[in-house]
């Protein structure tokens, strides 16, 4: 298991072949999926209603995911003031996504995605894993992309989301 997660970090910093990942303009494919709560959720109901802060990220429970999941749920409020909403995708379970959200007490959407179709759908799984990169996607109330945030450090996403959501205030 260590050398095929060696070669799936060396992977994701040489891989270039990015080309099927939405970029900032592109229309933000639309998914239905499982809440941590067990309820249907279709990004499509919440597109042209609020920005939506769609983030993508590896594992509940570890270290950096962990870190990204509170620095969200602690910037909530101000996301909320800009008319944002935060969902979260990996290929965790419904009951995994349910037990992190608990014990984190996140106040926001994560979605379910064991098969991999969600993250399938954006190009950002992880090479040789089943797992997802860390990617976030900043979708505007016309449903297309706004911004793009691919990056290991949890930081970077705060940072230039922060800045592109600053950005539609202008």
């Amino acid at each position: 298991m260590k050398i095929k997660v060696l070669i799936a970090l060396l992977l994701m910093f040489t891989w270039t072949g990015f080309a099927d990942m939405p970029k900032t303009g592109d229309t933000a494919p639309l998914f239905t999926g499982t809440d941590q709560e067990g309820k249907a959720f279709n990004l499509a109901d919440h597109v042209g209603k609020k920005v939506i802060l769609l983030y993508f990220y590896p594992k509940d429970f570890t270290g950096g995911c962990t870190k990204e999941a509170c620095g969200f749920r602690d910037r909530t409020g101000e996301l909320a003031s800009s008319n944002v909403a935060v969902i979260g995708v990996s290929h965790d379970t419904v009951a995994e996504h349910k037990k992190f959200a608990d014990e984190y007490k996140l106040n926001f959407t994560l979605v379910a995605d064991p098969e991999g179709k969600i993250i399938a759908l954006y190009d950002v799984k992880m090479p040789l894993l089943s797992m997802s990169k860390r990617v976030s996607f900043l979708i505007g109330t016309d449903g297309k992309i706004i911004h793009v945030t691919n990056a290991l450090n949890p930081t970077a996403h705060f940072t230039e989301m922060k800045a592109a959501i600053e950005g539609l205030k202008k």
